[in-house]
C-alpha cells in the first residue's frame, strides 16, 4: 500500500493501557486489536494518537500516551506469519511483555474461521471471548509503525498549539488539517527521545484479561 499523499491524524482515548493495544515493544509499535475503524481506515503515512481520558476521575487529563506513524499495514495472517513479529505472539508463562503480545489472530483453513489465541483478549484458559473476537475481526488489518513515541504511564501533556488533536469521546477523531499535522510532526521532531519512553500504565499489575465490555 503506497503512503498517503495527504496524511491524516486518527486520535482516540485509551482507557486501558496494558502494552497490548497498542503494543509498543520492538521491533515496532503495533495496533492489532481494538479500534477496528482506525485499523480499517488508516493508511501508510497516517498518524495514530492515543490520548488519556478526560473523565473527572482521571489524574492525567489532556495528555498523549502514544503516537505512531503507520509504516506498514497487513492482514492478520500476514502478521501471524511474518517472522519479525513472532515475538509478539503471546507467551502466557512468560514476562508481562510477552503475556500481552498482540499477535493473536490467524485463519484456520480447515474450519474456515479465525483462531483467537490465549491472550489478554481471550477468556481464562484460552477460550474464545466472543465480544473481543467479533469487534477485533471487524477489520482484518494490523497497523505497524517504525517511527513512534510511547510515553505510557509517563504520558506527556498536549501542548496548547496541538489541543485540537485531542479526542473528547468514544470512537475516534479524524483530522485532515495540514497545518495541525505539520505542527504535530514538528513537535515530535524536537522530542528528546522516541520509541518506548515510559512503561505501560498497568504493566506492573497482575496479568489481566479484557472481558470486552
Amino acid at each position: 500500500m503506497p503512503p498517503a499523499n495527504n496524511p491524516s491524524i486518527f486520535s482516540y482515548i485509551i482507557t486501558r493501557d496494558y502494552g497490548f493495544a497498542p503494543n509498543p515493544f520492538p521491533p515496532c509499535c503495533t495496533l492489532a486489536t481494538c479500534k477496528p475503524g482506525i485499523r480499517k481506515s488508516a493508511k501508510i503515512g497516517d498518524w495514530i494518537v492515543g490520548c488519556t481520558s478526560n473523565a473527572q476521575s482521571s489524574i492525567r487529563k489532556h495528555s498523549i500516551i502514544f503516537t505512531m506513524q503507520v509504516s506498514e499495514k497487513m492482514s492478520f495472517n500476514e502478521y501471524w506469519n511474518d517472522p519479525r513479529f513472532k515475538c509478539k505472539k503471546p507467551v502466557m508463562n512468560g514476562s508481562a511483555r510477552f503475556k500481552y503480545g498482540d499477535n493473536i489472530y490467524h485463519f484456520d483453513a480447515a474450519n474456515q474461521e479465525f483462531i483467537q489465541e490465549n491472550s489478554h483478549h481471550s477468556l481464562p484458559g484460552g477460550e474464545r471471548n466472543i465480544k473481543n473476537y467479533r469487534r477485533d475481526l471487524r477489520a482484518d488489518s494490523v497497523l505497524i509503525a517504525e517511527k513512534y513515541w510511547y510515553w505510557g504511564a509517563s504520558a506527556i501533556r498536549i501542548p496548547p498549539h496541538l489541543s485540537e488533536i485531542e479526542c473528547q469521546g468514544r470512537g475516534y477523531k479524524k483530522i485532515t488539517d495540514s497545518n495541525l499535522i505539520n505542527n504535530l510532526e514538528s513537535w515530535l521532531g524536537v522530542q528528546p527521545a522516541s520509541g518506548i519512553i515510559g512503561r505501560p500504565t498497568k504493566f506492573s499489575t497482575e496479568f489481566e484479561r479484557y472481558r470486552g465490555e
